[in-house]
């Protein structure tokens, strides 16, 4: 079966083409990084409008890349939630526009959820340039997904079925990179311009907390961030009424190396302490991480020591967003539970993964 993956939820326009759930045919995606970086973060209006520039050619593109044609297409996956809803509005309006143009069966995807998915992506065809997995999770699967607006943990029994044992209260991780990252006077998008920085810089020299919270399985980043800040402050020897942008100008190479390192490494750690406490009690037979803060090679360094397991990272390209994942996931939703008819596609920006018909059907 080979589904065609259409992904606008936030500032990166994607397709992809991916066959049985599991071998990728193609994967374009055009980013908005650096229309967005000119504001230090993603502008809505902006990115949805850039979505509309490009994705029909992002969606030609794939299906070139691919050597595909709409007779050779079974089925369109597109992420409906959750995201900016003017990007999302983008991509599901060309999804259904092309369901019901070509008569193809229609399934909108959870995005998270589909970043867990691009784990399952271990074939390719010989135009990809880089490196799958080599084999796919196995069930039960423990899954840490970790991105700009979200952070979770989910227990899979099986695809579709899943609990999801803790998430972000506050900041997601990848939020608290942004903002840290601009405390220091580093370029957006922070996590990779923090992962940089803190590669000359040491991790032990600032102590920074971690959040304490009711369920082991959450995650607070907020504090966290704001003890980034004050902590800056004291350094360079200003209190909180001194402007927050203007701090960066007072750090030198060395501090500005440093703080992203001890931040970068706290972050990581909590990450890490919940997943391994998840394994201890769990058991999972695979666990694997999604999103775009799984890119992060220090995070993949701390769990690789942590866990005793294996983990078969997927390849930073399927890490931040794109198309594959969002097929390979329309693929296993195909196999239980009905197309949407087109006319009835709705956006859902703030939608958890737990509250999909999906997730409903599959819980049966």
């Amino acid at each position: 079966m080979i589904v065609l993956g259409i992904e606008s939820s936030c500032d990166e326009t994607a397709a992809a083409v991916v066959k049985d759930g599991r071998e990728l045919l193609s994967s374009v995606v055009q980013s908005q990084v650096d229309i967005h970086a000119e504001y230090g973060g993603v502008v809505p209006e902006v990115a949805a409008r850039s979505h509309i520039e490009v994705i029909n050619p992002v969606i030609r593109q794939a299906m070139q890349e691919a050597n595909v044609t709409w007779d050779d297409i079974d089925a369109i996956a597109v992420a409906n939630a959750p995201g900016l809803i003017g990007s999302l509005l983008v991509g599901c309006l060309a999804a259904a526009t092309l369901a019901k143009l070509h008569n193809k069966p229609l399934y909108p995807v959870h995005h998270v959820e589909g970043h867990i998915y691009a784990n399952f992506i271990t074939k390719k065809s010989d135009n990809i340039p880089y490196s799958l997995p080599k084999t796919s999770p196995t069930f039960p699967m423990l899954a840490l997904a970790v991105s700009g607006l979200h952070s979770q943990l989910v227990l899979f029994e099986d695809h579709g079925k899943y609990r999801l044992l803790g998430e972000t209260l506050d900041d997601a991780v990848g939020e608290a990179y942004d903002k840290v990252a601009k405390i220091l006077g580093l370029p957006y998008p922070g996590g990779p311009s923090i992962a940089k920085a803190a590669a000359n810089g040491d991790p032990k020299k600032y102590t920074l907390p971690r959040a304490k919270l009711q369920n082991a399985y959450d995650f607070s980043f907020s504090g966290l961030k704001t003890a980034v800040l004050r902590a800056v402050q004291r350094e360079v020897g200003v209190d909180h009424t001194f402007p927050s942008f203007k701090l960066s100008e007072r750090l030198n190479k060395e501090q500005q190396a440093d703080f992203a390192a001890s931040f970068q490494y706290i972050a990581n750690d909590t990450l890490v302490r919940a997943t391994l406490k998840a394994y201890q009690e769990f058991t999972p037979s695979s666990v694997v991480i999604a999103g775009g803060v799984a890119a992060n090679q220090e995070l993949r360094r701390q769990l690789s020591e942590a866990l005793p397991i294996t983990i078969d990272y997927a390849p930073i390209q399927l890490c931040t967003d794109n198309g594959a994942m969002i097929a390979a996931l329309g693929y296993y939703q195909s196999k239980v539970v009905p197309p949407t008819n087109p006319d009835d596609l709705a956006v859902r920006p703030s939608i958890s993964m737990t509250e999909t018909a999906w997730a409903s059907e599959a819980q049966k």
